[in-house]
């Protein structure tokens, strides 16, 4: 069987729902020391074990070794560069999935009409416990979501004294815009989006194959942040709004303190699983190492393919015999 590229196999890494969520760091020089990465600034010297994060957010005025960025990626810590008022997230490291059966599960739901109708609507039915959604189109559900997320608002901004009017942001840097919790629900949220992209990458599905929004690179980040909004995001951005605590930061360390508090990870984990195969939601998503053929899956190591018994067909090419010898290319 061909060996992988990495270096480390599954059973070598932590398992994405018992990870840290979050690490900001900012300002600082990140290195290596053995499994750990360092982080370097003028007060003091910390040492954070690399497999124990799923996601390491760093922030302007910071910089960081070869040897630092080796390790997240073979410990499948994403690594996501963040701007000074909210969180992008430009690169990530190996995941912890080392086989793409979820993935390919997924690719096959999201391009065949029927089956991709029916995991939308079982997100649908997520973020309406108890209520009974049977027979609704998806623009049905669509508009009983608007008017639940209104209500939201609305209940939120009355117990808070937070005062509301409409959802407000501007796209690329969305916490430019709009009054406070606007501001800070754009921070809970782009902190969000990171989390589940670490998630999603982590247990091997692909980021960019959604079942509500599509045409996306996160597509299906944004399908999975939006069944958690409802209940952290949108009550966090109104509690903070209403103790003075407006800053991105401050959304972002909230939001990371919710998702331990509440157990979000493994919460995630269960949910993406349940929705791609609710029939065996403990999927082992092992190695395989195979070439694909018709029929099934063959082994890609240890055996060549070939007929031992044919002739050796392979074709040379050979250039013409009129060109003069001292024409370039006749030497080819």
């Amino acid at each position: 069987m061909a060996e992988p590229w990495w270096r480390t196999g599954p059973q070598d890494v932590h398992r994405i729902e018992d990870r840290v969520s979050s690490l900001y760091v900012e300002r600082c020089h990140i290195d290596r020391d053995d499994n750990a990465i360092v982080l370097i600034n003028k007060a003091r010297i910390v040492h954070v074990p690399a497999a124990y994060l799923a996601v390491l957010l760093i922030g302007p005025g910071s910089r960081i070794t070869h040897a630092a960025v080796t390790l997240l990626a073979d410990s499948a810590t994403s690594v996501c560069w963040v701007g000074e008022h909210g969180v992008r997230l430009y690169a990530s490291g190996l995941s912890t999935a080392r086989g793409s059966r979820l993935q390919l599960r997924q690719a096959w739901l999201v391009t065949r009409p029927k089956e991709r109708v029916t995991v939308a609507r079982r997100m649908y039915d997520l973020r309406f416990p108890g209520e009974n959604t049977t027979g609704l189109t998806l623009q049905q559900l669509r508009g009983r979501e608007g008017s639940r997320v209104r209500k939201l608002y609305a209940e939120h901004s009355a117990r808070t004294g937070v005062p509301w009017t409409k959802r407000d942001y501007k796209p690329g840097d969305a916490f430019a815009a709009g009054d406070d919790v606007n501001r800070v629900l754009s921070a809970a949220n782009s902190a969000l989006y990171g989390i589940c992209h670490a998630v999603i990458t982590g247990i091997g599905t692909s980021p960019a194959l959604g079942f509500v929004h599509t045409g996306s690179a996160l597509s299906f980040v944004l399908d999975i942040a939006d069944l958690y909004k409802a209940e952290h995001t949108i009550p966090l951005a109104f509690d903070l709004t209403a103790n003075g605590l407006t800053s991105e930061r401050d959304a972002r360390t909230a939001l990371r303190d919710t998702v331990v508090q509440h157990k979000l990870l493994p919460r995630i984990v269960n949910d993406i699983k349940n929705l791609l195969v609710p029939d065996n939601p403990d999927l082992l998503d092992e190695e395989i190492h195979g070439l694909w053929n018709e029929d099934n899956t063959v082994a890609s190591g240890g055996r060549n393919w070939s007929d031992p018994f044919a002739t050796d067909t392979h074709l040379d090419v050979v250039p013409p015999t009129d060109n003069p010898g001292n024409t370039p290319g006749a030497d080819r």
